[in-house]
């Protein structure tokens, strides 16, 4: 027995939906750019 829940997230092919998948690719680039130079990765915007 799995005491772990998982749920669907709707997918939003709108306009804010790629915008935030922007921005998130954005800040995943930024993290490992931090990560490859030693220094410590700024979280959120």
């Amino acid at each position: 027995m799995s005491k772990t829940a998982s749920f669907d997230l709707a997918t939003s092919n709108g306009l804010f939906g790629r915008l935030l998948a922007s921005i998130d690719r954005a800040l995943m680039a930024s993290a490992r750019i931090s990560l490859r130079n030693g220094d410590l990765p700024r979280f959120g915007l």
